[in-house]
């Protein structure tokens, strides 16, 4: 650990203390008044303010693999990776607006739960295990080990294995006080994310303005990116054509141009932020004037998010590019995009770079305990509760949770010991988007027209989350080499990572959901009509207050004012 300083040392470890020690603080309040129910470990129901669910939504969002991964494809395709993020904030709206407002009218607690109330106990349970099996061996594992390699390259390597478990067991700590400690403690992990982040764009803006001789000037450095790499700053990449290069085509495959506004991005947005436990948890035990703020507030502060996960990436490219960050950028002689943020944070001064460690550390921990929240939510409510001990009191459930954080967290230590699950391979923000696509697109149908269209029915939803997945893995890994690379629906390209013809997969979630969406309306209308209880929903409650309004349009503007600049 030599490349760091004793400011370095210290700035972390009062950092530790410092959530360690509100964390405490909160669970001792909790403890005092007597609030230790299931619902308040799982929800902390009605415990939570506005800011505090904004400030947990966004600790929760932003890890390793948006600051690793988002930064590495900054690196390698710009600011059009920040669609991620700016179509987030416009799925945020539609959330607070009319996602939440039927959970919270229905009572939902858990996903699952609200697949059983809409449709039946099969498709809750079935979805229950797969969400189970997706946050655990894909996100938990994923963001533990990305975060512990960034943590690992900054000390100069040698501690993985060291800084995994470090990971996991800070991560149990705030977890086993349960979703109250969790909400408040990521108030003070996006301060401290966010305070770090904007000194690490800081740093890697002034080392672009030393390089060009414009002497320590962030803004000097921002122009200079903006001079030198001008294709780096659009927001749609052309689609190639005969002449393209293939750098211009592994680009596309990541981010396919316009289509992807057509596509991907919103089932990748509207799944995420509407239709997953680990996201929509923090609104539920809330009342919707309070839930609709905190979800409004996330989405305001997305819009700035590129500043700290992805302008860095650039930055580190316009170096490379120009001949700085040779040997920071490069493992065992081949460039890895992914080494962009890291290669950036060695060269923090002293004091900073314990800063940026604690930040990113924030963002790991934050993330890491959100979703092992999660994940004995789940297990505890939908599956515990329901099939193994139906008898169960709040006690032996908040300790069922608690044993299954501990669990998972242990799973994920050795799934990413050696890197099992070929995260570090696949490339980290890829990984995520890519693995989650295959679900995602069964898994938002069946909501979507559960919440909107009182025909879909039971069987429909299982017909459609089959479908979801085998349509995507047939336009994923099979369309090209059984239906030729150039269809009337999609065109393939070759890929020089794995070397052979891929639709970008943004657009396969995009037919996928599209033929998903087409068998469970075939199947509703084929089967009979099944009496089953419909969602309570009413006009009133999808209004909106004056404030919320204007919070709306706040964020429509500034996004409208981005994309004019970037476009």
């Amino acid at each position: 650990m030599n490349k760091f300083s004793t400011i370095d040392y210290v700035i972390f470890v009062i950092y530790f203390f410092v959530v360690s020690g509100y964390g405490y603080w909160v669970y001792s309040r909790k403890k005092k008044e007597s609030i230790s129910g299931s619902h308040d470990f799982f929800l902390a129901e009605g415990s939570l303010t506005w800011w505090a669910i904004g400030a947990s939504l966004i600790a929760s969002n932003i890890s390793a693999e948006q600051f690793i991964g988002a930064s590495g494809q900054g690196f390698q395709v710009g600011l059009a990776v920040a669609a991620y993020e700016w179509v987030a904030a416009i799925a945020l709206i539609i959330v607070a607006v009319w996602f939440i407002p039927v959970y919270l009218k229905n009572k939902i607690f858990t996903m699952p739960q609200f697949l059983e109330t809409r449709y039946n106990k099969t498709v809750s349970l079935i979805m229950a295990i797969f969400w189970l099996f997706l946050y655990i061996f894909v996100n938990l594992t994923s963001i533990l080990f990305l975060g512990a390699l960034a943590i690992n390259s900054l000390a100069g390597g040698g501690y993985l294995h060291e800084i995994i478990i470090g990971l996991a067991v800070f991560s149990l700590v705030i977890a086993l006080g349960g979703m109250k400690v969790i909400g408040f403690t990521d108030v003070i992990q996006v301060l401290v994310l966010i305070i770090g982040g904007l000194a690490t764009t800081y740093i890697a803006l002034t080392l672009v303005s030393e390089h060009f001789g414009l002497g320590k000037d962030a803004i000097a450095g921002f122009n200079a990116l903006l001079k030198d790499s001008p294709d780096h700053f659009k927001m749609m990449l052309p689609k190639p054509g005969p002449h393209s290069s293939q750098e211009d085509v592994d680009k596309y495959l990541l981010l396919p141009g316009i289509a992807m506004y057509f596509a991907g991005q919103w089932i990748v947005n509207l799944n995420y932020w509407g239709c997953n436990q680990y996201i929509t948890q923090r609104a539920l035990g809330a009342n919707l004037k309070t839930a609709r703020t905190g979800i409004l507030f996330a989405g305001l502060m997305k819009l700035a998010m590129p500043i700290i996960v992805i302008l860095p990436g650039i930055a580190a490219y316009v170096l490379y590019k120009n001949g700085g960050l040779q040997h920071e950028m490069t493992v065992g002689g081949h460039l890895n995009p992914d080494n962009a943020y890291s290669s950036v944070l060695g060269f923090l001064p002293n004091g900073l770079k314990g800063l940026s460690v604690a930040a990113l550390t924030a963002a790991i921990v934050a993330s890491l305990a959100g979703k092992a929240n999660s994940i004995s939510t789940i297990f505890t409510l939908d599956i515990y509760k329901k099939y193994i001990k139906k008898d169960a009191d709040d006690k032996s459930m908040v300790v069922m949770g608690k044993i299954i954080i501990a669990l998972a967290l242990f799973i994920s230590i050795l799934l990413t010991w050696k890197d099992i699950m070929g995260i570090g391979a696949e490339g980290g923000f890829t990984y995520i988007q890519k693995y989650t696509g295959f679900i995602s697109p069964g898994i938002f149908a069946i909501f979507i027209l559960g919440f909107f269209w009182k025909r879909t029915t039971g069987p429909a939803a299982i017909t459609g989350i089959i479908m979801g997945f085998a349509m995507s893995v047939l336009f994923n890994n099979y369309a090209p080499q059984l239906f030729g690379h150039n269809t009337f629906l999609y065109t393939a390209y070759y890929n020089s990572s794995s070397h052979q013809y891929e639709i970008p997969f943004l657009i396969c979630m995009g037919l996928s959901f599209l033929f998903t969406m087409i068998s469970i309306i075939v199947v509703s209308l084929a089967g009979p009509k099944i009496d089953k209880k419909a969602l309570s929903l009413d006009r009133a409650m999808f209004k909106v207050e004056p404030s919320t309004l204007a919070l709306i349009v706040t964020t429509l503007l500034l996004l409208t004012a981005l994309y004019v600049k970037f476009w």
